[in-house]
């Protein structure tokens, strides 16, 4: 079999045996490319002389070719378009019973921690990336640093200590594509002893931690946060939220703050610190990273997945000096490194404070939202919210049965989250839900919390009609 590229305006690769008739041959590789749907219904083939040369072929073959294939309606020819694939060419075969499904046909997004993609600043962001290709054309597409672009860890060294409290230098600071891989990476590089996770906490975290081999024991929460009395010298480490706790959206005490660090010194062991959504708090100022009082002692991790959007694959960590080189050996294996592009651009943006404008907006169009909800949630007197002053969710406890409320919030389009399946012990927690006010459009929350309060009622709700909003948070 013989593999040849045609190209003029557009390339095509072209099967033909080494023996046999030219044109029954190319005939037969077009019709099959057709027929396997590589040639689309609509795609531009190449010019007939184009075609003949790469191939070796006269242009009189390749000519009756199309002509033929034409005449059997799997191309179309007009005078100055070129020959093309027709677009009535059948259709590609279904997916198979076991493919990956689409997205779900929930209507309404009130799931925790997801922002308000149609605000993100796409003219700012547009702006940041003109004025990096202008000042950098080649050198935002060369290879990276596993440790991440130093234009970005020299703004987040600034931008970390001016709002977040950390103490920071740009050679302490690892670029990741997120939490997740972050916490892969330092999963890696801890101790080997039990890591300590707050129960409830995010499960997927749990599963990170353990398939580094490492032994995951819960750290209850009560109303001032993670249990501190609860830690060990036989823990390595413990991963808590302190800002905010997830889910149950309580800060860790100042007391707690102080016996974490504690327990971390005397021990010899490490707090990572998520620091997931540290910039939204409403009735205050945002309260400062743990890691401030602790240095030493915690790896303090951030994200651009609230702030701005997850699918830009952006967070940092800040670490101990001596952890540096271990962890960017970690992120080197697993990836590599992060890609370029993005990295500019968001130190462009936190350079010239438009990430510090972003934000803002972000906080006070949250803040409205939570009001919202909180406003509607007074209407049930059995019900009582948690979480409230920060965050991109609030928890909601005092129902009947939490199986019930899922069941009637996805009946109602309403995707939100339920508690128990947060605890270590899946199904032995308290009930609740977790509803998120931050991924519908402002045109389309007001529907998501009447659609909720219906469901919370036990009201049925009306379909929606046709041409309803329905922004969702991939």
């Amino acid at each position: 079999m013989k593999k040849q590229w045609a190209s003029s305006e557009v390339d095509l690769l072209v099967e033909l045996p080494a023996t046999g008739g030219r044109r029954a041959a190319l005939e037969h590789a077009l019709r099959e490319a057709i027929r396997a749907h590589r040639l689309a219904p609509g795609a531009l083939l190449p010019s007939t002389r184009a075609l003949a040369a790469h191939l070796g072929l006269s242009r009189g073959t390749v000519s009756a070719a199309y002509d033929q294939l034409t005449a059997e309606g799997h191309l179309t020819a007009h005078p100055g378009s070129g020959t093309r694939v027709a677009p009535t060419a059948e259709p590609p075969a279904p997916a198979p019973a076991h493919a990956r499904p689409g997205p779900d046909p929930l209507l309404h997004d009130l799931r925790p921690g997801r922002p308000d993609l149609s605000a993100f600043p796409a003219r700012a962001w547009l702006a940041a990336t003109r004025r990096v290709l202008a000042a950098s054309p080649t050198g935002v597409f060369a290879a990276g640093d596993p440790q991440g672009r130093p234009e970005l860890r020299a703004a987040l060294a600034g931008y970390l200590g001016r709002t977040r409290g950390v103490l920071a230098t740009p050679g302490q600071i690892v670029v990741t594509s997120g939490f997740y891989q972050g916490l892969a990476l330092i999963s890696r590089v801890l101790d080997g002893r039990p890591v300590a996770m707050e129960d409830p906490g995010h499960n997927v975290y749990r599963e990170v931690v353990r398939r580094a081999a490492l032994p995951v024991v819960p750290l209850p929460v009560d109303a001032d946060g993670a249990r501190t009395d609860a830690l060990t010298g036989e823990h390595g480490a413990a991963v808590v939220t302190p800002s905010h706790q997830y889910p149950t959206g309580v800060p860790l005490h100042p007391a707690r703050r102080q016996a974490l660090r504690d327990w971390a010194r005397d021990a010899g062991a490490l707090i990572v610190e998520d620091d997931y959504d540290g910039e939204f708090r409403y009735d205050r100022q945002p309260v400062g990273a743990l890691q401030g009082i602790a240095p030493g002692r915690t790896i303090y991790c951030g994200t651009a997945s609230k702030t701005l959007a997850p699918g830009l694959r952006l967070a940092w960590l800040v670490a101990p000096r001596h952890l540096v080189a271990p962890i960017v050996a970690a992120k080197e294996e697993a990836d590599l490194y992060t890609e370029s592009l993005g990295q500019l651009v968001l130190a462009d943006l936190i350079a010239t404070h438009g990430y510090d404008r972003a934000i803002r907006s972000a906080r006070g169009r949250y803040r409205r939202r939570r009001e919202l909800l909180l406003s509607g949630l007074r209407g049930f007197p059995a019900l009582t919210p948690h979480g409230v002053p920060a965050g991109l969710h609030t928890l909601v406890t005092g129902l009947p049965s939490e199986e019930a409320a899922l069941a009637a919030c996805a009946a109602a389009g309403v995707a939100v989250r339920g508690l128990k399946e947060l605890y270590h012990s899946p199904g032995g927690g308290r009930d609740g839900l977790l509803a998120g006010f931050a991924a519908p459009s402002e045109r389309a929350y007001p529907a998501a919390l009447q659609a909720l309060f219906s469901a919370l009622s036990g009201r049925r709700r009306p379909e929606d009609p046709p041409g309803r909003d329905r922004d969702r948070c991939p």
